[in-house]
C-alpha cells in the first residue's frame, strides 16, 4: 500500500458516502428511521455507524482512543449526518496529506470500546476503514430497496468510470 493508493481509496470513499447520502435523502423521516432488522436497525443507524467508525479511526490515528461510538439519535436527519461527516472527511484528508510512505508502516496502538488494546500498521487500518464503509454501504443499498427507494451504484470501478467521464467532459 502506498500513499497514492491510500489517497485514491479515500477519494472513492468520500464519493461513495456522498452518493449513498444522496440516495437516503429521498426517504421520508419515517422511512429513514424505520427498523428493518439488519446489522444496524435502520438506514439512519447504519449510516451513523459508518460515519462513527470513520470518526473513531481518525481519532485513533491521532493517538486518541474514544470509549464509545457516536449515537444515531444525535443525527436525526441526512443534513445533520452530512454536516458531521464533512468534518470527519476533512480530518481524514488532512491526516492522509501529512502521511509519508514511511509512516504507513507505523504501528497504531489503540484501546477499543471494550477496553482491549490492539496494534496494527497504519496502512492496514486505513484500508480497513474503507472496506468497512463499503460493506455497510452495501447494507444501506439493500435497505433502500426494502423501503422502495432507488439505490445508487457505489462500486470502486464506477467511481473511476465517472472520474474518467468528468475528465473527458472538461477537455
Amino acid at each position: 500500500m502506498d500513499l497514492d493508493r491510500v489517497k485514491a481509496l479515500y477519494e472513492y470513499n468520500s464519493w461513495a458516502n456522498s452518493r449513498i447520502l444522496d440516495a437516503a435523502s429521498k426517504l421520508t423521516p419515517e422511512r429513514f428511521a424505520k427498523g428493518l432488522g439488519s446489522s444496524y436497525r435502520s438506514v439512519q443507524d447504519t449510516l451513523v455507524h459508518i460515519m462513527s467508525a470513520e470518526w473513531i479511526w481518525l481519532k485513533r490515528w491521532m493517538g486518541i482512543s474514544p470509549k464509545a461510538m457516536l449515537e444515531p439519535s444525535d443525527f436525526p436527519t441526512i443534513s445533520s449526518l452530512r454536516s458531521r461527516w464533512s468534518e470527519i472527511e476533512r480530518g481524514q484528508e488532512q491526516f492522509i496529506s501529512s502521511a509519508t510512505e514511511e509512516s504507513l508502516n507505523t504501528i497504531i496502538a489503540y484501546v477499543n470500546t471494550q477496553g482491549e488494546t490492539w496494534r496494527y500498521p497504519l496502512w492496514q487500518t486505513l484500508q480497513h476503514v474503507v472496506n468497512h464503509s463499503t460493506y455497510h454501504r452495501g447494507q444501506v443499498t439493500t435497505m433502500l430497496r426494502q423501503l422502495g427507494a432507488e439505490p445508487v451504484a457505489t462500486d470502486f470501478l464506477v467511481f473511476y468510470d465517472m472520474r474518467s467521464e468528468e475528465g473527458e467532459s472538461k477537455s
